[in-house]
């Protein structure tokens, strides 16, 4: 059947045309494709089970992001489908939809192509919209929708048009299979075929804190021909990289950050220092040593553990860390066919849980740290300590590295008059702290969990461990090492918290790869990166012994930067780049460098010296000292970023100078960080870090309570209030007290207006006293009243 007489099908009655309807299907194939119309629709349906087969975990429809497919226009061609028929009666057309959205047999044969209820309904919205709103139709849906307008068809026969119009906005409909493949990451041992090449010696060192467990696997290190040590911290990293070296070992340093090569020809040293991040899986080794091997849980970072585990190719793998990891270790080594030789170490010196609690600052000797879940605590400790007159040294996590060895040589100097150290749990690893006494400030520490959801709960078994373990180390001049809290009602929490068994690790993390995330974005090519991590996440298939890491950071980098265009690989990299979230300086810079790289413009040190506004001032309160922290995190982003992309972030060696300048500004400012403190609260400024208001409340307590408690108050023989100036004898009363921080000026403003609003009102009331009854007595403002 020619073309030329298919159109005279137009011309023949509607019964007629159902007739003759698989003829000019036949004769239609040619010029328009495929129709799979009712004379497919048995084999549609025979094959419907099989199509939608894949996998017996139901995905999670609420992550498929619909697409918009726009109506058809008038075409070049005329309308093909009306020239065969007739023109459709629009009105009929919806009524044949509605009918069609209704039957209960088209939604269950919907659901078993993966079209759940809200997916049905959206997919029935899209298609309704198309058909109703486009000019002109594909010939094959215009003919089915005349026959059943007419009587000669059936509204499921509308079935396979609206499933195609289903798969053009829900793509993944159309290759579930495929994704569910990319996203096996089942057998996690088989990715690092190099490793699994040789058999490799597995020895596990466990024990607590101080137990000289690490110590014994670095010397094996040192000792070797060549050899890698993978720790969780940059200051881990420098301090193996300078004992090395010092040792009379060559080794390299490779972090995010910074790369140094210790041979002067540039040539790789046979050893090398890095966080477990940069470990290379590729290069062979004698000895490796992973340090913190129980971080493997950890539900951010806990895959960079498991890839070195299952990916060093080493001779030797030495791993360090409590012993609650040895089973999961036990068993991810018998998937690869390795044993693990376990060495147990005890704790070198002793420690004790005193029976008392400090209860007051007045209580504390040269040697105590005092551990506090967040900045705000930290800014009202230190303020007290230093009205005490006493000095003490500052650690928390956001500080820069160099500032934070700083503050640990200062505490550690027994010849420095700073005898304590307020900090936060940032002193549980990375820093070697001479501590006779650890006092838990809180025992409540801000958590985040699975879900990214933010939790305030007691401190974990491990995590109480690992703090209280930094008291009394081997190489410290205290032998003993104490433990107690700040008030008495925690103390019996603490020792029930140190008392539990810690709960063994049951499963380790994993993390896709850029390579699968490409192969993703291949069969979605429309989705944002953001959603294809979500649909990844909830794609995936993992072994009972794995966990996918939780990955709200790289979303939310992803969802920063998504309108800037970059290619996938770009992207990829930009959002894996460490950044602090709660830094609204650092992320507008992610995405500054991000908009200056889409343009093909290099940030040079010239550029970056104008976007930080560089030379930076000394803080003058805590809200200055806030924003270099910022400052350097930026610096600390361009270099992460320039070793991945050396042409677009050309001077890294100029900007890690500058990085060192800002160091110093940051550590004189931290060590005068009572006197910013102190201006903080003059201006008002303090709460601008965005604490919760239960922290806020405690220091402004803490602050109104400071005049009871320092009266006649004595410690380390020092007086309980500020030392005065040499002219405190000719200071006012209110003078001392704002110099002590106890009244602020504005407060004092305050007080002097009141006083005279007070007095003019007591000599009029003595002058009108006759005039006006008591109570009725209108007050006018006096001129002088302000």
């Amino acid at each position: 059947m020619s073309f030329s007489r298919a159109l005279l099908w137009a011309r023949l009655p509607a019964g007629r045309q159902a007739g003759h309807r698989a003829a000019i299907c036949s004769a239609l194939r040619p010029h328009f494709g495929p129709f799979p119309g009712v004379l497919g629709q048995v084999s549609v349906l025979a094959t419907a089970s099989s199509s939608a087969s894949g996998g017996s975990k139901i995905p999670n429809t609420s992550l498929f992001v619909p697409l918009t497919v726009k109506p058809q226009g008038p075409s070049a061609d005329g309308d093909v489908g009306a020239e065969l028929t007739r023109p459709l009666d629009k009105n009929e057309v919806k009524k044949v939809l509605d009918k069609f959205y209704k039957r209960k047999e088209i939604q269950k044969l919907g659901a078993d192509y993966g079209l759940d209820a809200r997916l049905f309904h959206q997919a029935f919205i899209s298609f309704r919209n198309y058909i109703m709103q486009s000019h002109s139709l594909d010939v094959d849906i215009h003919i089915v929708l005349n026959d059943i307008c007419f009587g000669a068809a059936h509204a499921d026969d509308l079935f396979p048009f609206f499933l195609r119009h289903a798969k053009q906005i829900f793509p993944v409909l159309d290759c579930k299979d495929d994704l569910r493949k990319i996203s096996d990451l089942r057998i996690p041992p088989n990715w690092y075929p190099d490793a699994r090449a040789m058999q490799r010696k597995i020895i596990f060192h466990s024990g607590p804190t101080n137990s000289g467990k690490t110590y014994h696997a670095i010397q094996k290190y040192f000792s070797a021909k060549s050899g890698v040590y993978c720790g969780p911290l940059k200051l881990l990293a420098h301090e193996i990289f300078e004992k090395s070296n010092a040792a009379g070992v060559p080794c390299d340093l490779v972090t995010g950050e910074e790369r140094v090569t210790v041979q002067p020809n540039g040539k790789q040293a046979s050893h090398v220092s890095c966080t477990v991040e940069m470990c290379s899986v590729t290069t062979p080794y004698e000895v490796a040593v992973i340090d913190e091997i129980q971080m493997i849980r950890d539900p951010a970072r806990g895959w960079a553990w498991t890839r070195a585990l299952l990916g060093l190719c080493a001779e030797e793998v030495h791993l360090c860390g409590e012993p609650a990891a040895i089973d999961l270790v036990t068993e991810l080594m018998y998937t690869t066919g390795e044993e693990v030789e376990v060495r147990d170490y005890k704790r070198l010196t002793p420690i004790s849980v005193l029976d008392h609690a400090l209860e007051s600052l007045d209580n504390l000797r040269p040697g105590d740290c005092i551990v506090c879940f967040s900045k705000n605590d930290i800014y009202s400790v230190s303020r007290q300590i230093e009205i005490r007159g006493l000095e003490s040294a500052v650690i928390y996590g956001s500080l820069p590295p160099g500032t934070k060895l700083a503050q640990a040589k200062k505490f550690n100097d027994p010849n420095d008059p700073c005898k304590i150290l307020v900090a936060t749990d940032a002193i549980g690893m990375g820093l070697n702290l001479s501590i006779r006494r650890i006092i838990f400030y809180s025992l409540i520490k801000p958590s985040i969990n699975e879900k990214g959801e933010r939790e305030l709960e007691p401190i974990t078994t491990s995590q109480a461990l690992q703090i209280a373990g930094r008291a009394g180390r081997f190489s410290s001049r205290f032998k003993e090492g104490e433990v107690t809290t700040m008030n008495h009602e925690d103390l019996s929490l603490l020792k029930e918290i140190l008392k539990r068994p810690v709960d063994p690790i049951r499963a380790a993390g994993l993390h896709p790869t850029a390579e699968q995330i490409e192969m993703f974005a291949y069969h979605l090519p429309d989705a944002t990166l953001s959603n294809l991590i979500d649909i990844f996440v909830d794609f995936s298939q993992v072994d009972g012994q794995y966990f996918v890491c939780n990955m709200d950071d790289f979303k939310f980098s992803a969802e920063l930067i998504q309108h800037i265009p970059l290619s996938l690989r770009v992207r990829y990299v930009f959002c894996t780049a460490p950044i602090n979230k709660k830094q609204p300086f650092v992320c507008s810079s992610l995405l500054q460098f991000a908009r200056q790289y889409s343009r093909n413009e290099p940030l040079t040190f010239a550029w970056l010296r104008r976007y930080i506004k560089w030379p930076l001032l000394p803080p003058k309160n805590i809200k200055d000292l806030m924003d270099l922290e910022a400052v350097h995190d930026v610096l600390d982003l361009y270099l992460w970023l320039s070793y991945r992309f050396m042409d677009m972030f050309p001077d890294a060696s100029l900007i890690r100078d500058l990085q060192k300048e800002l160091d110093g500004i940051i550590q004189d400012g931290v060590h005068n960080i009572t006197k910013l403190i102190k201006m903080s609260e003059t201006h008002k400024l303090l709460n601008l870090e965005g604490f919760p208001s239960g922290s806020q409340s405690r220091l402004s307590g803490t602050l109104k309570s400071q005049a009871r408690r320092t009266r006649g108050t004595k410690a380390l023989g020092s007086k309980a209030t500020e030392p005065p100036s040499p002219d405190a004898g000719e200071l006012s009363l209110a003078s001392r007290l704002v110099q002590q921080g106890l009244l602020t000026p504005d407060m004092l403003k305050q007080l002097e207006k009141e006083w005279m609003t007070q007095q003019t009102e007591h000599n009029k009331e003595k002058t009108e006293s006759g005039t006006h009854p008591k109570g009725t007595r209108r007050k006018k403002k006096e001129p002088d009243s302000d």
